[in-house]
């Protein structure tokens, strides 16, 4: 298991989460209140200055936290293809990563925490339009913009604590 890090990259806070399997460290970038409606969090960022991130000139890679579990996918070279996993509950069973931070029971934790997120951030994006944008609902039957501000002010930061708390290193 990986030693926890906290570092910073491009004036962001940023949180080693694992290994890949060709041995990049994997961070994930603190949340973010973007374009004034909606949280960005989930980012898997590696860095060209992978060790010291702070001293990286760009990212190598970024991707997203719900693209490491469920049904992750990963492309065979030889095949050209995608090939996709079996269900993957938790971070730790990533086949993606080679290793993590985070104990058995912290993954779980995590993972189920970051589920949570993208179902309340997705519920708060209904919730404050209306609809689903597939196509115009004008009764806005959806919308609850009340229940929206709770979701975005009150719930996802508090989760974003525990997930920081869990990526932090106790000193």
């Amino acid at each position: 298991m990986l030693e926890k890090r906290k570092s910073r990259a491009f004036r962001k806070d940023i949180y080693l989460v694992g290994k890949d399997k060709e041995g990049k460290l994997v961070w994930l970038e603190a949340p973010s209140w973007d374009c004034g409606w909606y949280w960005g969090f989930g980012y898997m960022e590696i860095y060209t200055n992978n060790v010291h991130p702070e001293r990286a000139k760009d990212i190598v890679s970024h991707s997203h936290w719900n693209e490491f579990v469920g049904k992750v996918e990963i492309y065979d070279v030889e095949t050209g293809q995608f090939i996709h996993t079996d269900y993957k509950y938790h971070i730790n069973e990533s086949p993606l990563l080679s290793e993590t931070v985070l104990t058995e029971n912290e993954s779980w934790l995590i993972s189920d925490l970051m589920k949570s997120f993208y179902t309340l951030k997705e519920a708060a994006a209904v919730l404050g339009n209306g609809d689903s944008h597939y196509a115009s609902d004008p009764s806005k039957t959806c919308q609850d913009t009340e229940l929206a501000n709770k979701i975005n002010q009150e719930i996802l930061p508090k989760l974003f604590e525990q997930v920081i708390s869990i990526l932090t290193p106790k000193e």
